[in-house]
């Protein structure tokens, strides 16, 4: 099955190339992708499916395709595009440090590294957090913290042991432990978004962006949650982080309906009409892979975490793929971007598709994705 589904990735991809020409994927309408000039926080996981497809069928046309999209990263950068977010991890890991890992190719490695420099500056030095969204001097979002941004941290782990300077350990470590703390509430479900006092770093309280309620349990922030603490254990070795990764796992697997795919927010009113969000289990499938790559044999959590995640991915595979769609832009259906905000519902997202083949890679393949080496 697995085979059967990264094939049909791959041909999509392929498809896609001339599809889209110079331009990046976001988010779907009526089946068909909007698509910008790589300016938007996503445009990463197009490179990410590119670089996927060509490990997976060592095709030229992927690599060329993929070559293009970091010579438009290194644009983008020179050029400080929209930057003015957290999201450079997504961007970058996925783009140039994809390149570096596959090619060793120096520039590829010196453009990563400009872009953790560009992260760093997300820094507050008093609050001690990498902000999110905004300007600096941003009244409202200075103070935010967000529980996506687990994931834009190895980014900065890899620059901390490609340069064996520890500012950007120190800065990740920082940002994971202020996650653990703040984000992560006692009953192992996650707050969106944070607040703290920009000025001393005093707790405000936490709130979402795109969940149901501030006190609601948004499904793709506790999938970031659980994939995003797996990473930061990868690299630190520190406990703490399995243990949370194990906790928010559970509580997603304790909380999906009975095909295993959940809704978009895990306290949003079900009934029929209740929109999915694909993308957050294809999310926690790689979480739950990665968490299982750290547990021994006989850890009871071991065969857990691996039967259930086959059952995700099936589901997946034969109720939400596209792989009966012949023409499809997308590979997941009934994504969910913004439900509140009345935006892209029910729908292809590229960052869906991106862990949705990434989880069949590390499925079929043993493939890890590109966010460590």
């Amino acid at each position: 099955m697995w085979k059967l589904a990264i094939e049909d990735a791959v041909e999509k991809t392929r498809n896609n190339i001339d599809r889209f020409g110079e331009l990046f994927p976001h988010i779907s309408m009526n089946g068909r992708y909007q698509l910008n000039e790589n300016n938007d926080w996503t445009d990463g996981f197009w490179s990410g499916l590119l670089w996927l497809c060509y490990e997976y069928s060592n095709e030229p046309i992927f690599k060329g395709k993929a070559l293009k999209t970091v010579k438009s990263f290194e644009n983008r950068l020179k050029k400080h595009i929209v930057l003015d977010h957290h999201d450079i991890g997504f961007l970058y890991s996925l783009s140039t440090k994809a390149q570096w890992m596959i090619e060793k190719n120096e520039s590829a490695r010196a453009l990563t590294l400009r872009a953790a420099d560009k992260l760093l500056l997300r820094w507050h030095e008093k609050g001690q957090y990498l902000q999110a969204w905004g300007a600096k001097n941003d009244e409202k979002e200075s103070g935010r913290i967000i529980i996506d941004c687990l994931l834009n941290l190895p980014l900065l782990y890899w620059a901390s042991k490609q340069t064996g300077d520890p500012k950007y350990r120190d800065v990740a470590l920082a940002q994971a432990e202020k996650s653990r703390r703040y984000l992560v509430r006692g009953d192992d479900s996650s707050y969106h978004t944070f607040f703290f006092n920009q000025e001393t770093g005093e707790p405000i309280g936490g709130a979402t962006h795109q969940g149901y309620t501030n006190g609601s349990t948004w499904t793709r922030g506790q999938a970031w949650g659980i994939y995003g603490f797996a990473l930061s254990y990868h690299y630190t070795k520190n406990s703490a982080y399995l243990e949370t990764a194990k906790r928010m796992a559970k509580y997603f697997i304790e909380h999906l309906p009975e095909d295993y795919v959940s809704y978009w927010d895990f306290n949003a009113p079900v009934d029929e009409t209740t929109p999915r969000d694909s993308s957050a289990t294809a999310i926690a499938a790689c979480g739950l892979l990665e968490i299982n790559k750290h547990l021994n044999e006989d850890d009871s959590d071991r065969s857990y975490f691996e039967d259930t995640v086959i059952k995700m991915m099936k589901s997946l595979v034969v109720n939400y793929s596209t792989i009966k769609e012949k023409d499809a832009e997308g590979l997941l259906n009934h994504g969910s971007y913004h439900v509140l905000g009345n935006l892209a519902i029910d729908d292809y997202m590229v960052w869906g598709d991106y862990y949705y083949l990434e989880a069949l890679m590390r499925l079929e393949k043993n493939h890890e994705g590109f966010w460590y080496e």
